[in-house]
């Protein structure tokens, strides 16, 4: 079964709750929560893993079940994990049996019992989840408000980065856990990774944050699945943004894209004091709402000195006024390599435009340790879509050649990868990097344009960005006039 026929058969099942009334919003939980107990299953009947669940607890308990009964021993054991501690009750919080009508219950243990999950050569949970967002998303005629690193470019990311077994890797914005398991299958596989007691302190080193309760815990599901949790969960619920939450050798990530993240202050009461969009910290060079420039200082706070970085970030990073202080501080205080420039198609959203900086914290020194920013444009007339043509990983071949991560000084110039001085940097306005110079194509020729719905989509981001702008012109003007143009 291959990743295309996986999501459309769990969207199936999920067809089978929706029928049931249960809301969308439970979906993923309501499968998630069955699909969890069979591959648990596997992995100790096929793989000798131990499972972590207790023995009333597991698969073949309610496997043999029907009609009330096995509605009701269910939810027992639901209600059973999520009073477990540690990695067990993370990933059932708070759970309960939603599904009624015993008969489909009967249905959905039946339809995920027929498969073995684990013999799958894809990120299963990754791609169930991310599978039934972008179909409710096609239903409901809206975003899916969240976006997904394609696995060829987790992939290359983690390759070119190189985590070591005995370095810490962090993503503090983990979604399903993508990096994390990147991180884990090639740490496994360095030779000295063989060693049991090594493994237990790779686990313990690898960790993640993500704001929304349901990834959470398909990350929780998903990093113990894998083998890369056991007992304790190293994913957190939380808001990176808030504080500095540790410092590690390795931050592999790609942060939700928009243009705000907003939080609130409770007081000592449980009262909402305030809401807030920009976060104020010490450790931050400039205060701002801007979602992604807040991600890319949390992200430059947290890395160890000699700490290497992979983000993914939009255009808006590398030109946004309000970003100019902390381009300048990115190229002085750390050496700022390698951008790579993403070409569009290749999210959910049709016309993101998002690149991958890659970058090392260095010491202080009174010299600017960027020397050489180089850039890779994988994006212009490069037309990848989602369905038709998505992008594999030969795709980014040359890029990783051309990376050279072995010895980056054996770098060499051709038409997509090019090399600039911190002087020719420094000298542009507000320290712009957003930096092309290839022909784009379609320019002359009509028919390489790209689809309709990615126009519209770049013209809606335009028109959004301008009518933010208004509003903070608005702002600054008497009290009424932020109102004309709501």
């Amino acid at each position: 079964m291959n990743e295309s026929s996986l999501i459309q058969k769990v969207w199936n099942y999920a067809t089978v709750l929706k029928n049931e009334g249960v809301h969308y919003g439970a979906y993923i939980s309501q499968i998630s929560f069955l699909l969890f107990l069979k591959m648990d299953d596997e992995a100790a009947t096929r793989l000798g893993e131990p499972s972590a669940l207790p023995e009333d607890c597991r698969w073949s308990v309610i496997r043999d079940y029907q009609g009330e009964a096995l509605a009701a021993r269910y939810g027992k054991i639901l209600s059973k994990l999520s009073r477990e501690d540690g990695l067990i009750g993370a990933i059932f919080l708070k759970a309960q049996n939603e599904i009624q009508d015993p008969a489909k219950l009967r249905r959905l243990v039946t339809l995920i019992g027929e498969e073995t999950w684990l013999g799958l050569d894809i990120d299963t949970k990754g791609a169930i989840y991310e599978g039934l967002l972008e179909r409710n998303a096609a239903e409901v005629k809206s975003g899916a408000g969240q976006y997904f690193t394609p696995r060829p470019l987790i992939d290359v990311m983690t390759a070119v980065i190189d985590p070591q077994p005995e370095e810490s890797v962090h993503d503090p914005a983990c979604g399903t856990g993508g990096f994390l398991l990147a991180t884990w299958e090639r740490m496994k596989a360095n030779p000295r990774a063989k060693d049991r007691r090594l493994q237990q302190r790779m686990r313990a080193r690898l960790s993640g944050v993500d704001i929304v309760p349901d990834v959470v815990r398909l990350c929780a599901m998903n990093m113990y699945l894998h083998g890369a949790a056991r007992s304790e969960s190293m994913i957190d619920r939380a808001d990176a943004l808030i504080r500095k939450n540790g410092e590690y050798d390795v931050v592999l990530t790609n942060p939700p894209f928009g243009k705000k993240q907003g939080y609130r202050i409770v007081g000592p009461d449980g009262e909402i004091e305030t809401e807030r969009e920009e976060y104020n910290r010490p450790d931050f060079i400039k205060t701002t709402s801007n979602k992604q420039l807040n991600f890319l200082q949390h992200i430059m706070s947290i890395l160890k000195i000699d700490g290497r970085c992979g983000v993914v970030l939009p255009d808006n990073v590398l030109f946004e006024g309000a970003g100019a202080d902390i381009r300048k501080r990115l190229l002085d205080n750390y050496d700022f390599h390698t951008l790579l420039r993403l070409p569009t198609g290749i999210f959910y959203k049709q016309g993101v435009k998002a690149n991958v900086l890659f970058f090392d914290r260095k010491p202080a020194s009174e010299e600017p340790w960027t020397k050489e920013l180089w850039i890779y444009d994988l994006r212009t007339n490069m037309g990848f879509t989602q369905k038709e043509r998505p992008m594999k990983r030969p795709d980014l071949d040359d890029f990783v050649a051309s990376y050279c991560a072995a010895n980056r000084t054996k770098r060499k110039e051709s038409d997509r990868f090019r090399r600039y001085t911190y002087d020719q940097l420094l000298k542009r306005d507000k320290f712009n990097l957003d930096i092309f110079w290839l022909k784009d194509d379609s320019l002359d020729d009509p028919d390489l344009l790209p689809a309709p719905d990615e126009i519209a989509a770049e013209i809606v981001e335009s028109l959004e960005t301008a009518l933010e702008k208004f509003r903070k012109v608005a702002a600054t003007l008497q009290p009424g006039s932020a109102s004309l143009i709501e």
